[in-house]
């Protein structure tokens, strides 16, 4: 596979949806990105597994993060990419292939810079945080992303999203006693103890936390249940599993209490867990790109990796082409008008016409 970062940025999205990068199977993709950045003679081009780092350096007085990650959530009958003139639609054309391809022009065109970058292209964001193809590079290479600033090209409407709720995953045991079913009164059904648990999330009323001025939106919602061992048997065992999307105003372990305590006298397994990350939009880095591209700051409902730049140190927002909303589902598309803006007003900012 082939990319050609002079092509139209419409056309290189198509091409970069078109190769397959379900988590964990980037390689494809990411060799491809590899051989075309490698080919920029003003990049620096640092390859760890199949996360990508491409950097200027001119001597700036101010270093910028560009990062988007390159794996997709698994195929639901959505590709090849479609384009009907107005929208792209196919599988990571919003989540957020349509971004890596803005950050990809970028670097192959955007040569004299008014502030150094850093290109960032990884692997395995959509599946545990342990697997993470920025935290690989942030704990291995630190070096390579400091920075004075980041930008994640998160599908965010083409406006700024700050900061980013924090995600926590805990399983919610019962416990009960096997049997025949022909003789249920002599177990006790694990399966229908889990009412409870439910009934709990049904009655759950969401907090609405102001946070720097901007009014996130938690949610603590069942995503998977499991439970049962033959068709003629009482089950002893079963298993809610709850995510919870906590705002920025909570630490990972002030969100791990509150999830114990909602579910007080269950057995609560935690299965994984990101922090969240305040909006940041006080310091001067932030400041000055939200003037740059101007209109309402809106904030980020979901985990992004903003999180991940706000524990280094890094001031960070998600901006990128596609409504977060169509990320994950089966009719994801992004408008081609998103792709087009986003190049140019972050080419504007960088300084290049």
């Amino acid at each position: 596979m082939v990319l050609d970062l002079s092509t139209d940025v419409v056309a290189l999205t198509e091409a970069v949806v078109d190769v397959e990068s379900v988590s964990r199977n980037e390689q494809a993709l990411a060799d491809a990105i590899e051989a075309a950045l490698r080919a920029c003679d003003h990049l620096e081009v640092t390859r760890l597994g199949n996360s990508l780092v491409a950097r200027t350096d001119l001597g700036r007085g101010e270093r910028v993060v560009i990062a988007g990650h390159i794996d997709t959530v698994p195929l639901n009958d959505n590709l090849p990419v479609r384009n009907d003139g107005t929208m792209l639609h196919g599988l990571g054309t919003c989540d957020m292939k349509g971004g890596v391809a803005v950050a990809l022009k970028l670097a192959a065109g955007v040569r004299d810079p008014n502030r150094d970058i850093t290109y960032v292209f990884y692997d395995c964001e959509e599946i545990e945080a342990v697997h993470n193809g920025l935290r690989r590079i942030a704990e291995e290479r630190p070096d390579l992303v400091e920075a004075d600033f980041a930008i994640l090209m998160e599908p965010s409407d083409a406006a700024i999203e700050a900061g980013c709720q924090g995600t926590l995953r805990v399983e919610v045991r019962t416990h009960g006693e096997r049997a025949h079913s022909a003789r249920s009164w002599k177990g006790v059904n694990a399966i229908h103890r889990a009412g409870e648990v439910l009934r709990r999330l049904e009655a759950y009323d969401a907090r609405r936390p102001v946070v720097d001025g901007l009014e996130y939106h938690e949610g603590l919602n069942a995503v998977l249940i499991s439970g049962g061992v033959a068709t003629n048997v009482i089950p002893d065992e079963a298993v809610v599993t709850v995510n919870y999307r906590f705002a920025p105003d909570r630490t990972e372990e002030e969100a791990l209490a509150f999830v114990r305590d909602f579910f007080d006298g269950y057995d609560v397994t935690v299965t994984d867990s990101a922090p969240g990350a305040r909006p940041g939009l006080d310091l001067p880095a932030a400041k000055a790109f939200v003037e740059a591209v101007g209109g309402e700051v809106k904030p980020k409902f979901g985990w992004t990796d903003v999180a991940r730049f706000t524990v280094l140190g890094v001031p960070a927002v998600n901006y990128g082409p596609g409504d977060p909303s169509y990320a994950h589902k089966a009719d994801e598309h992004v408008p081609i008008e998103h792709l087009r803006r986003c190049e140019q007003t972050l080419r504007s900012w960088l300084g290049a016409s």
